[in-house]
């Protein structure tokens, strides 16, 4: 792996890692959803992961590990970005509470 690459991952980690922080005391989403500072450094966090994964990721890295939905990761970027009045804010949570931890796993193969 190329150490821009595994710099990258870090970086994805750390905004994974911040966001499952955030969230650790919360119940559901309507405990998501109350807290605007929440969402607002979540949503944040989300864009930077989504951007990384596009923009920072050589292909050759992303061709090799098939495991991470990419494309996934940017669109949900590209959703908070285009639409943010109109995000679906359960979309959000499912993304948060169920795959994120899968996805700090499955980094954590790589670091």
């Amino acid at each position: 792996m190329d150490s821009k690459d595994k710099q990258i991952l870090r970086k994805i980690f750390g905004h994974i890692s911040a966001v499952l922080n955030y969230c650790s005391g919360c119940s559901g989403l309507d405990n998501f959803q109350s807290d605007p500072m929440r969402v607002e450094a979540c949503v944040f966090n989300l864009m930077q992961i989504g951007e990384l994964s596009k923009s920072s990721l050589t292909d050759e890295f992303k061709d090799k590990i098939t495991s991470i939905p990419w494309k996934q990761l940017y669109g949900m970027r590209n959703r908070i970005v285009h639409g943010y009045s109109g995000v679906d804010m359960s979309i959000v949570w499912d993304a948060i509470h169920t795959d994120l931890p899968l996805l700090k796993q499955e980094l954590e193969k790589y670091l």
